[in-house]
């Protein structure tokens, strides 16, 4: 491989001329303080897939990879330094380091994504020269909706994986909804044991008349938890629980019918919701509901170190709480402005709450309405409306526009394309995403984090189909979210794709079930089954 061939495509590389390393089995690693964990990374992915032992040895030494912090760079910035007889990783911080060590990986060719040795005694080379290269941005992620289809917790830690190999840092796990509950509550058991099955499920979009005649549930262990942030922090990933509401609620409802409006309906009656779309059964607006809650947050940020806690906040319908006298009278008591305000309240008690442990709110753009809580963070999802709105009063935002990034929309118009949902989202449309609007000024466009592609799984029932929804877009959506590339309309989509003509045989190597350039395989087609596709161009809003 060359320089030429790395996705996302680094500030600066320069070649040496006629001049390569060769790694082998007397090529040793150094790790200098604060590069521990590349090194065992470097050990645990090389090693086995290149037969190398890569044993310890001294920095700088002939035939060696050394690994260095470099406090003059910034912390995910790093330098490699490729010479005849040596290799060296500079980073600006540990995080930086391993951003240099998934380059290297890059350059060894997609030999060096496999678990096992392909070709024993095969020499491994890399070009000689100087790469040097930083992020955009430090909020780079991928949400995973694991509601509406249960991912194991094998397959996390694989997604944590891919997201490592393109560079990106969030992962933001999306683990309640109306569809399941998918994280053990100590002080609330029935929330897995009762909320994370449901009878059945809806097959394709709710509109369509078929219907998976099985139970589908799952949940993650508070082991399980602890296992996936120690190795996202490994991999230098930050995970982001979230916990959704006032609405997205039935799992919950349904598992403690208490926190529903049982004034207006009977909830004990209800049951894990089996379709999708938005339920309009949401949580009551009582002292009893926010000390629920309560405990479930002292537990979840235990349980998680991440700074950010996502708390939903979004397509929370108002009608139980117009028909609700509790909800009326806590209106009242309140002084709020209706039902937004309502909510609003929701979302300023979980702000406060967080801040005062320490932790940051985010939530959907819709706690924008009734007012945005003090210290909240905005994920602009429906639009880059709300996160422009966000910015402008001095708030902090994740830019995940649906009409950019929702990796459920549809690859293709053509009519093999599985279940397909939404507008027409091809690599290169993803490619073009700008995740900061032009009508933000430089102060303004300072309170945008990054950007994160989101992936509901309501039409993808198992790993394969996440697969190929998410790639081969997500390698395109790394770039824009690690490099500033110019305008939209100004991008070489076609000096990408040449690079992405490299990339697919490490998706090869890695398994990555992708959608190939020329359409769906037979076997990844879902013929008869009813999406919803949408027709013509996204509204840029």
């Amino acid at each position: 491989m060359t320089f030429e061939h790395l996705i996302p495509a680094p500030a600066r590389a320069e070649a040496t001329q006629s001049s390569s390393f060769v790694i082998d089995a007397s090529t040793t690693l150094h790790g200098g303080p604060g590069t521990e964990s590349t090194e065992r990374w470097l050990r645990a992915a090389l090693g086995p897939a290149l037969g190398l032992p890569l044993p310890g040895g001294t920095e700088g030494a002939a035939n060696s990879l050394s690994l260095r912090v470099d406090d003059s760079l910034e912390p995910e910035a790093y330098r490699l330094t490729i010479d005849s007889d040596r290799v060296e990783i500079r980073g600006g911080a540990s995080a930086g380091v391993f951003w240099g060590a998934q380059t290297l990986r890059q350059l060894l060719g997609p030999d060096a994504y496999r678990r096992s040795q392909l070709r024993p005694g095969a020499e491994h080379t890399v070009p000689a020269g100087v790469i040097e290269d930083a992020p955009r941005f430090g909020w780079r992620g991928m949400m995973l909706d694991v509601s509406r289809h249960f991912m194991p917790k094998d397959g996390v830690l694989r997604y944590l994986d891919l997201l490592a190999a393109h560079k990106l840092n969030v992962f933001h796990f999306h683990l309640t909804d109306d569809q399941g509950w998918r994280v053990e509550i100590k002080r609330h058991p029935k929330l897995t044991e009762v909320g994370s099955w449901r009878a059945r499920s809806k097959w394709g979009h709710r509109a369509s008349p078929l219907w998976e005649e099985r139970p589908h549930g799952g949940h993650y262990t508070q082991d399980d938890i602890r296992e996936i942030v120690a190795y996202a922090d490994s991999l230098h990933i930050a995970v982001v629980p979230e916990i959704d509401l006032p609405g997205h609620s039935q799992a919950a409802i349904s598992a403690y019918p208490h926190l529903g409006n049982a004034d207006v309906i009977d909830t004990e009656a209800l049951t894990v919701w089996d379709t999708w779309g938005v339920s309009p059964n949401v949580l009551a607006p009582t002292e009893d509901v926010l000390r629920f809650y309560e405990g479930v947050f002292e537990e979840i940020i235990d349980l998680f170190p991440s700074t950010f806690i996502h708390v939903g906040g979004d397509e929370c319908p108002k009608d139980q709480w117009k028909a609700s006298a509790t909800a009326q009278a806590r209106i009242k008591e309140l002084g709020v402005d209706g039902e937004d305000g309502l909510q609003s309240w929701f979302i300023r008690h979980f702000d406060s709450w967080l801040t005062a442990r320490g932790r940051r709110l985010i939530g959907w753009d819709e706690i924008l309405e009734g007012g945005l809580a003090e210290g909240a963070t905005v994920a602009s999802w429906r639009g880059y409306r709300g996160g422009v709105a966000a910015a402008k009063s001095g708030h902090d935002v994740v830019m995940c526009p649906e009409q950019q990034v929702y990796f459920d929309h549809r690859q293709h118009g053509g009519p093999d394309e599985p279940m397909p949902i939404g507008f027409i989202r091809t690599l290169e449309d993803v490619y073009r995403f700008e995740p900061i609007p032009a009508e933000l000024t430089e102060d303004e466009a300072a309170h945008v984090l990054g950007t994160q592609a989101n992936v509901w799984t309501e039409v993808m029932e198992h790993q394969e189909r996440v697969d190929y929804q998410v790639f081969p877009r997500l390698a395109a959506f790394c770039e824009v979210a690690w490099r500033k590339l110019p305008a939209p309309a100004e991008r070489d989509f076609a000096e990408f794709e040449r690079r992405m003509a490299a990339h697919y045989p490490r998706l090869d190597a890695l398994g990555v079930d992708y959608r190939p350039p020329s359409g769906p395989l037979p076997r990844q087609q879902r013929p008869g089954v009813l999406g919803r596709p949408i027709e013509g161009a996204p509204p840029n809003v």
